[in-house]
């Protein structure tokens, strides 16, 4: 869901497509189907930057062989978009080889074929936030998180779909159309980083970042296998952004298919800058350091009395509860938490946020009779919800976040993580656009289905998404470790020592990637 804003002067109106859930519009390279996925796609990318900086493979190789796999696979997924000429990139490829050459290599992502979320800005690529009304916006410069990742080497290649101003756990647009399951076509992606789990599951990129301000760097990596860590509040600057101080939702982090990797990118994405006066100071180097520790004694409690005030879909939390057997393997305690603090205050103290921070995003737009007609219907009843709120209201509503975060830290004091799962729901029909009911409970909004990721995202707290399973429909779903107040590293310590007793990323591949 939203985590970027659009720059704050927006570009005319433009014609744009008519997508709807199931439709794609994919833009895959021009090759011939593979009848298997090359090796170099298949290597995790701690692997692969390791091959490319002993110069066992070139850059030109591993591009060649992602472009390959993307032409095989993206014209079905549609996670990639606004893809790059094939020669173009080929011959930045060559460049990086001749760097290395020199001996100048850029960082750990040195030669990376790298699509970067369509809610970020870069420079000289289309940018449209899913929206028609961007479909030909081209920024004149970088997010700070891409400026780091170019800095480092990547060779961005396209963008990764997202849902409309990245509404809605469910990735389609008007522009670019429906981004599909990397383990079911038939289903949702989630959102709002659909684009990005998916292209990193189905493994035509080696890492992905993607942006969360209401699930979007966990719904998306749970529901398709694969790794997603939402950093603590301020550990990954957003922008460059007016609303430097105004202490937003969301925020950009990285995915991975293994905790390590994940924490590489992490290491590139983290880190201060003095544009954003709310960012977190500490060096992000130590998230690139090996994260094996000895995690036997580590307290986890699972938020069962508050996930069972939720409407689940029947299965969801039984394999949750089995996951949670991992951490008896690696010598963790799981005990039930029991948060006190009422769920709907939680709720409404998050819808009243979010919409009061969407509306003060999307009012110049909305404001204009033309261009409102071509927003979505959730980013109209966003503005409308939030236009409507007093000042007492959004300082009510902070309040009720400021004593959830005490409620919270006070757990905290007795448990090293707190879990949830990802989702209330299993990966749903790609055709239909958010659910309506759960196990036949109705849902009274398009993200009321995912109340679940509310309480991290309003406290603010490093929370890794991490795979639980498949249930026996081939459908993914993961979980939500919580860590404490700026403990980045603990959490992800702590996923990888979970993820050396489950592995369910190199255990359950997704079909199109399968040796056939």
């Amino acid at each position: 869901m939203a985590a970027d804003r659009p720059e704050p002067t927006p570009p005319s109106a433009t014609a744009g497509g008519q997508g709807r859930p199931g439709q794609t519009n994919g833009t895959a390279a021009d090759v011939p189907p593979a009848s298997s996925p090359p090796e170099l796609v298949m290597l995790d990318a701690t692997e692969l930057s390791r091959a490319i900086h002993a110069k066992r493979v070139s850059c030109r190789e591993v591009m060649e062989a992602h472009l390959d796999h993307i032409g095989r696979v993206n014209l079905s997924a549609n996670a990639i978009v606004s893809l790059r000429p094939r020669e173009v990139l080929m011959a930045e490829a060559r460049e990086r080889d001749d760097r290395l050459a020199r001996g100048e290599a850029a960082g750990w992502m040195h030669g990376f074929p790298h699509a970067v979320k369509d809610l970020a800005a870069t420079a000289g690529l289309r940018t449209t936030f899913g929206s028609p009304l961007f479909e030909e916006h081209v920024p004149q410069a970088d997010a700070i998180v891409v400026e780091r990742m170019r800095a480092a080497g990547a060779i961005v290649i396209g963008k990764t779909n997202t849902p409309e101003w990245g509404m809605g756990s469910q990735t389609y647009n008007p522009v670019f159309g429906t981004t599909t399951n990397a383990y079911d076509p038939s289903r949702t992606a989630g959102g709002s980083s659909g684009g990005a789990a998916a292209a990193l599951a189905l493994r035509m990129v080696p890492v992905a970042d993607g942006s969360d301000f209401a699930g979007s760097l966990r719904n998306p990596p749970g529901w398709n296998n694969v790794v997603g860590l939402r950093p603590s509040r301020g550990r990954v600057p957003n922008g460059p952004t007016p609303e430097v101080f105004v202490q937003q939702f969301g925020t950009e982090g990285p995915m991975g298919r293994s905790v390590a990797d994940t924490a590489m990118l992490f290491a590139i994405m983290a880190g201060p800058d003095d544009r954003i006066p709310l960012s977190l100071g500490e060096d992000p180097g130590v998230f690139a350091r090996p994260l094996e520790v000895d995690v036997r004694g580590r307290r986890v409690g699972w938020l069962g009395g508050l996930a069972e005030q939720l409407p689940f879909e029947p299965g969801v939390l039984d394999l949750c509860r089995n996951a949670l057997s991992a951490f008896g393997v690696i010598g963790c305690a799981v005990e039930e938490a029991k948060l006190d603090f009422p769920r709907e205050r939680i709720w409404n103290s998050f819808v009243a946020l979010r919409s009061w921070l969407n509306a003060g995003a999307l009012r110049p737009l909305y404001a204009d009779p033309v261009k409102r007609a071509r927003l979505k219907p959730e980013a109209v009843w966003e503005v409308e919800t939030g236009i409507k709120l007093s000042g007492e209201e959004v300082f009510a509503a902070s309040l009720a976040r400021s004593e959830l975060y005490q409620a919270v830290r006070n757990l905290l004091e007795r448990f090293d993580c707190l879990v949830l799962p990802t989702a209330q729901v299993f990966p749903f029909d790609a055709k239909i656009h958010w659910p309506e009911e759960i196990n036949g409970v109705p849902m009274d909004s398009y993200h009321r289905w995912m109340e679940v990721v509310a309480l991290p995202t309003l406290c603010g707290l490093p929370t890794m998404a991490m795979p639980a399973g498949l249930d026996p429909r081939g459908l993914p779903m993961g979980l939500q470790i919580i860590g404490r107040w700026c403990d980045d590293l603990g959490v992800l310590q702590l996923a990888r020592a979970y993820e050396s007793a489950t592995d369910w990323t190199r255990k359950v591949l997704p079909p199109p990637v399968r040796a056939s």
